[in-house]
């Protein structure tokens, strides 16, 4: 078992990961930028390292620094959290060539994966499901308009290095098409360095749901459940809740049964989820495969029992699943809200001085959080602070245990998007689990 490890990242994510250090007896390490020298993260490790100035570039996407990090402080493994350096295949490379272990998959498995041209290939070769689209990257305009008219509109460009809804445009017509490719490969290349672009069939008003999967090195796969995360906006999840209400055993069983066998194709170990499509006629398509840990991780710990930070921690070690997939049984309902500081009509990020901070608690009730009274929240990053998350025995439970929870919430000082949070889930749709993507722009149309 490690003695230390060192976690590239900040916020919550990393606090989630200190608590599983602690609990393990692993003593921790995290980096900082100068923004963050004040945040909780900070505090809470046993050691810090400021690796530099407050733009991610600088400091939390900044390789050798991280590394130098790790082996100043005598760190033998590094946990990457999720964003910044967690999907990238060239980090991991690097911590082995320094003799450091990387707590997630592998170099090549995230450089597959992340490709979605090539993900939907090892999906398809596995026998999983996938949405009509080209099996490579379009060259030219004119093989766009050919896939087009083949698969037949609505279309879906995206970017096959791409994520939160980068690069991506829904195309309902010929006359926008081509505008749109141009648009969505400049964007591509804008974010990512690589303007790949595919096409596949839109599918109208698909729910979001997805698998847990872990494995370990000795080619052991199972899945921990589904998840519904069709509460977006703007493509980023905000709320998300296990199991996915309103599923037939048949589904459930089929969708896990698929993302197990594309993990087992790809050699996949530590944990990850394969996203899915799901239509109203309870056809699935595969999406895309992350190769991390989820931020919406904490509602299938809740309706498991697993504690999925130890397990990565565990197999990157070598060590054996414990667990097997009749060992993995779902009991109760959990629902999670991401807290962000922002405005909750525009979205428009609200970073500043906390003035006043209380978070809710009770049975059932789970707060991860970077935030407290005093800290200056620094527009350079993410703008969630928190993640609220409620447990109880059925999904209507649920739903008021964390209302409850979020009317207790009190941040001061900063808008944060508790508001529309309280609106969702005491709506009458919410509540009878009508959900899709499209939930939350139709939300807040009427």
């Amino acid at each position: 078992m490690y003695k230390k490890i060192l976690i590239a990242n900040r916020g919550e994510i990393a606090i989630r990961i200190i608590r599983a250090c602690r609990e393990m007896g692993i003593k921790t390490v995290t980096v900082h930028s100068t923004a963050d020298r004040d945040s909780l993260h900070v505090k809470m490790a046993d050691e810090s390292l400021c690796i530099g100035e407050a733009k991610s570039a600088d400091s939390y996407l900044n390789i050798p620094r991280i590394i130098a990090a790790a082996e100043i402080t005598g760190a033998e493994a590094i946990h990457p959290g999720y964003g910044f350096l967690s999907e990238k295949a060239d980090f991991v490379e690097m911590c082995q060539a320094s003799g450091i272990d990387f707590i997630g998959p592998s170099a090549e498995v995230i450089h597959s994966m992340g490709d979605k041209i090539n993900a939907r290939k090892a999906a398809e070769l596995a026998g999983c499901p996938c949405t009509p689209g080209t099996k490579e990257a379009l060259k030219n305009v004119e093989e766009v308009r050919q896939a087009a008219e083949k698969i037949g509109f609505p279309v879906i460009l995206k970017a096959s290095a791409g994520g939160g809804g980068r690069g991506m445009r829904i195309v309902r017509s010929m006359g926008g098409l081509i505008n749109a490719y141009e648009t969505a490969k400049a964007e591509a290349y804008a974010c990512f360095g690589n303007d790949d672009i595919f096409l596949e069939k839109y599918i109208e008003r698909p729910r979001h749901v997805e698998i847990q999967l872990l494995g370990d090195k000795h080619g052991n796969v199972i899945h921990l459940g589904d998840r519904d995360c069709s509460i977006q906006r703007r493509n980023q999840k905000i709320i998300e809740e296990a199991p996915a209400p309103g599923l037939s055993a048949g589904l459930r069983k089929r969708m896990g049964e698929s993302a197990v066998a594309v993990a087992k194709a790809v050699g996949y170990y530590s944990a990850g989820t394969i996203e899915f499509l799901v239509d109203k006629d309870e056809n699935f398509y595969f999406m895309e495969m992350n190769t991390r840990l989820q931020v919406e991780h904490p509602v299938t710990e809740a309706v498991t029992g697993v504690d999925l930070v130890r397990e990565m921690i565990l197999v990157a070690t070598g060590e054996k699943l414990t667990l097997t997939q009749k060992d993995i049984k779902i009991k109760g309902h959990a629902i999670e809200c991401r807290i962000n500081a922002e405005d909750p009509a525009t979205f428009v990020p609200s970073p500043g001085l906390i003035t006043a901070y209380h978070a809710p608690g009770g049975l059932g009730v789970r707060v991860d959080s970077a935030a407290y009274q005093g800290w200056n929240i620094p527009p350079y990053y993410d703008s969630m602070i928190a993640k609220v998350i409620a447990y109880s025995d059925q999904r209507s439970r649920t739903i008021q245990k964390l209302i409850g929870a979020l009317e207790e919430t009190v941040i001061e000082g900063v808008k944060v998007n508790i508001p529309l949070h309280l609106n969702v889930l005491r709506s009458l749709r919410f509540q009878e689990a009508e959900l899709s993507t499209a939930f939350l722009e139709n939300f807040i149309k009427s």
